[in-house]
Formats: structure tokens, sequence, C-alpha cells
């Protein structure tokens, strides 16, 4: 996600899938036990109260639950060790859970925006809301910011990239009963419209969130690579290792929170085959000591004549 950076230093290593893992099983459930209890205040007050804005927010607040579930279920199975199937583990499930998110935040936007929308085509039909529905909201606002801060808190402690996009969904949340209130003032007012329009502002928010999310998880499971400021990081961590001469071509890719990368160091020419794999060795133990990496693969390269042959070969113009 990039909402918020994760740091990469080597606190990542203090982190165990066990620990990611029962981090992440309890603020979830903290965020089940908030969501149950406000999805359902606010869509029995939307009802009785006559807010569209309301229930909306209320079906918002619902949908936050089958997250938090999918964020569970992803949580469980990333924690799997290496098989013969999955050499590299399991963790993108945890991609997978936040494509899975944003599928879900883009259907619920679009359901808002049309119920948001057949209700304008009828203004005739928008009543007064009761200022209940005001009062149930504003508490909205405050649980789900201090939801967020939690999450995001846990999120941050154990960099786990899933949970940070459930903290930001629990963000997200603030900010549409925020639009909510808004439109309930305004209804209250005398403007009965501005319910319905803030039901819709709601829906294109949680639309929005919900692309935002799928694609950058789409790129994750694409073998998107980390950013430049992450290589240069594993680069200079190489380069320190006693040994080594040089590095050229390195290639990263995600592999849910954690990273697979390779890379051709540079050795003197002159030293045994032996010697050149202990180097090897001794620089792919720095980097996944240091960094979030969980496998490097080496190739050593004699340092007056580094391999190029991998590179793609460009054809002169005509």
């Amino acid at each position: 996600m990039n909402f918020v950076e994760i740091d990469d230093d080597s606190e990542h290593a203090t982190h165990t899938a066990a620990q990611r893992a029962a981090a992440a099983s309890r603020s979830t459930w903290v965020s089940v036990v908030v969501n149950v209890v406000l999805a359902s205040t606010q869509i029995v007050i939307g009802v009785l109260s006559k807010s569209q804005a309301l229930i909306a927010d209320g079906i918002h607040s619902l949908s936050d639950l089958v997250s938090d579930f999918v964020v569970l279920f992803a949580s469980h199975h990333s924690r799997k060790d290496a098989d013969l199937d999955h050499p590299y583990g399991h963790q993108r499930f945890e991609t997978a859970a936040s494509l899975a998110l944003g599928v879900i935040l883009l259907a619920v936007g679009g359901g808002m925006v049309w119920s948001a929308l057949q209700k304008l085509e009828s203004p005739e039909t928008i009543a007064t809301v009761h200022r209940s529905a005001l009062w149930v909201a504003l508490a909205a606002i405050a649980a789900k910011e201090l939801l967020f801060r939690y999450m995001l808190r846990v999120a941050k402690q154990v960099k786990s990239s899933m949970l940070v996009a459930n903290a930001w969904h629990a963000r997200s949340d603030a900010a549409s009963s925020l639009v909510v209130s808004i439109g309930l003032i305004g209804n209250l007012a005398g403007y009965p419209l501005l319910d319905p329009i803030a039901a819709l502002m709601v829906g294109f928010m949680v639309g929005k969130m919900g692309w935002s999310f799928g694609w950058d998880a789409l790129h994750d499971l694409m073998d998107r690579a980390v950013d430049e400021a992450e290589v240069q990081a594993i680069r200079q961590t190489l380069l320190q290792t006693p040994g080594v001469a040089g590095v050229h071509d390195i290639r990263t890719r995600k592999m849910g929170d954690m990273v697979v990368a390779d890379a051709h160091i540079e050795v003197d020419a002159h030293i045994t085959v032996e010697a050149g794999h202990n180097i090897a060795v001794a620089a792919r133990q720095a980097v996944m000591q240091r960094h979030r990496v969980l496998n490097l693969m080496t190739h050593v390269d004699p340092a007056h004549r580094p391999d190029r042959d991998h590179e793609t070969q460009i054809s002169p113009q005509p």
C-alpha cells in the first residue's frame, strides 16, 4: 500500500510470522467488535430516522466485517511454511487479501452511488431526518478514528501492508461518517437533498478506496519491484560485504510484505571458486538480516569483466 511508508531496517527480523499473525488477529478482532456495534446501530437508527446517508454508512461498516474476516483468513494462511508447491512460502495470501478488500469496497461503493442517485431522481420522497441520526454519526466518527489509530500503530509495529490497508479502511470510514454528519446537519437545517448527496459522496469515497487497494494489489501479484530507495539500500548492504568489489543488475519482486531479489556481485577474478562462493553466502546473509528480503539469489562475476550476457539485447535501429 502507498499510504504509509513501512521502514525497512533490521527490526523487521524481530517479528516472526507467528508474531505478525497474532498482531493481525488481535487488531482485526477489535475491528470486528467495533464494526458489529457500529453497523447495527447505524442501520437501525438510519431506518428509524429516515436517513439514507446513515444507512449507507452502516452498510459501509458492515462491509468492514467482511473485510476483517478476509484479513483473518489471509493472516492464517500467509504464515504457513514453504512447501513443495510454494517454495517461497505463502506470503502472497496477504496481497490476495488486499485485492479482495479492493473488490469488496468497489462493489459496495458502486451500490451506494446507485442507491443515492435513485433517491436524487425522486427528491419529493426525501424526508427530514431525526436528530438522533446526527448523534450516531458523530459517535461513529470518534469510534472509527480511534480504531484507525490503534490499527495503524499495530500495522507499523509488525510492518504489515495488509494491516496498513485495513487501518486506512477504518480511516475512510471516519471520513465517510464526517461527510454523513455534514449531510445530516444540512438536512436538519432545511436542505433535505443533502442527505442523499452525502450518501452519494460516501459511495464515491468507498469506491475510490477500493480501486486504489485493488490496483496496488494487482500490480504486486504481477511481480512489481520495490521502490528505488529500498533497492539502493540493498545495494549498499551488498557493497559493504567484505570481498564484494561491485554490484549490478539488482532485481526485486514483492512477495506479500517480503521481497524476493537477485543480484550480480563482482569479486576478485583471481580468488578460488570456494572463496567467491563464501563471499556470495555472506552477502546473501547480510541482506536477509538487514532487509525484508525473503530470499536473495546471487550470481558471482569477475570484477574485471562483469557478465552482461543476461541483459536484454536491443537491436540497432535501421
